[in-house]
């Protein structure tokens, strides 16, 4: 089983969400918030897979609820396409983001995917998100991307323009396996816990700028 918490400042919206996900056979909503505060709180007596996590809410937002989150997966909520909240989450450490109309479909198989270990985030959003919020965010020290070999660097320069592990594959005339390989190194060199935070490394450390033309 799933293991999912809801935090939403909105009972009426928990309520709609739970009701989807009770009715999944693998998916268990454990436990429920309305604030950041009484969500860490809970995480600390309560075991928890998937955090379905609003960002604007009193007390705590959920940027910095996601901040002080350590194992469970966190799926940022935003009420549209290009919220900054949701960027800052994702650099905080959510593994995507949701609007909150989205299909019921698509959150159910969003839930099973970020438990599994996948960004719901695809890099092509994100970086369309970066080309109008990245000014905003605060810049802080980054690892050097100086221990990343010509391969990884590439491989990381590719992820940031939106290839899938799969195209990427394909230009470099390699397996999957291999770019997943590279990948996990990327990530591991560089600290960062999924592709979508590799393509937000890679506008922060300027390979990448808003007009989409990487350097390097």
């Amino acid at each position: 089983m799933i293991r999912v918490m809801l935090v939403d400042d909105q009972e009426l919206l928990r309520a709609g969400f739970k009701m989807v996900l009770g009715a999944q056979p693998d998916i268990d909503v454990v436990a429920e918030a309305g604030d950041g505060v009484a969500a860490l709180e809970l995480l600390e007596r309560v075991e928890v897979d998937v955090v379905l996590m609003d960002v604007r809410m009193p007390r705590m937002d959920g940027v910095e609820a996601t901040r002080r989150i350590h194992g469970p997966k966190v799926l940022i909520l935003t009420t549209f396409d290009l919220d900054e909240y949701a960027l800052a989450a994702i650099k905080a450490g959510a593994a995507g983001f949701l609007l909150k109309d989205v299909p019921p479909a698509d959150l159910v198989e969003a839930i099973r995917l970020v438990h599994a270990g996948d960004a719901v985030v695809s890099p092509r959003t994100l970086r369309r998100m970066l080309d109008r919020f990245a000014a905003q965010l605060p810049v802080e020290e980054l690892p050097a991307a100086t221990e990343l070999t010509p391969r990884e660097r590439e491989v990381l320069l590719m992820v940031a323009r939106g290839l899938s592990n799969m195209e990427i594959a394909n230009r470099l005339e390699v397996a999957e396996a291999t770019v997943k390989t590279h990948l996990g190194r990327v990530l591991a060199k560089l600290g960062l816990r999924d592709r979508a935070q590799v393509v937000v490394y890679a506008y922060e450390a300027g390979m990448v700028v808003p007009s989409h033309r990487p350097k390097g």
